[in-house]
């Protein structure tokens, strides 16, 4: 705020009002939440609906550089997770589905 507006909002003794402060402190949450929370929370979403989307014979990339096709997808119930086999040139290798950030063409939101 420019200071003309604080001098007005200032009381003749020059304390600030007491609702002033809270209504800075709303106003940084508010900031926060617009500019960091939602937009991640959004690309969490779309991660989410990339990976539900899997499917065999897709193409993916992991988010540590392997590109393969996926071979199988099986959860393991006692753990809560899910594995993907992939297919890589001649090798057979086992991820965590939440490790694949690309399918095809489409790529996994940053983070």
């Amino acid at each position: 705020m420019t200071l003309a507006l604080l001098n007005v909002m200032a009381s003749a003794d020059g304390k600030m009002p007491g609702w002033f402060l809270p209504f800075q402190i709303l106003l940084i949450v508010g900031i926060f939440y617009f500019l960091i929370i939602r937009p991640q929370g959004a690309a969490r979403k779309k991660h989410a609906d990339l990976l539900a989307a899997l499917k065999k014979g897709d193409e993916v990339m992991t988010a540590g550089g392997i590109v393969g096709k996926v071979k199988d997808i099986k959860e393991l119930k006692e753990k809560g997770e899910w594995r993907v086999t992939l297919e890589t040139g001649d090798s057979t290798v086992v991820v965590e589905r939440s490790r694949i950030i690309r399918v095809g063409d489409v790529a996994a939101p940053p983070a």
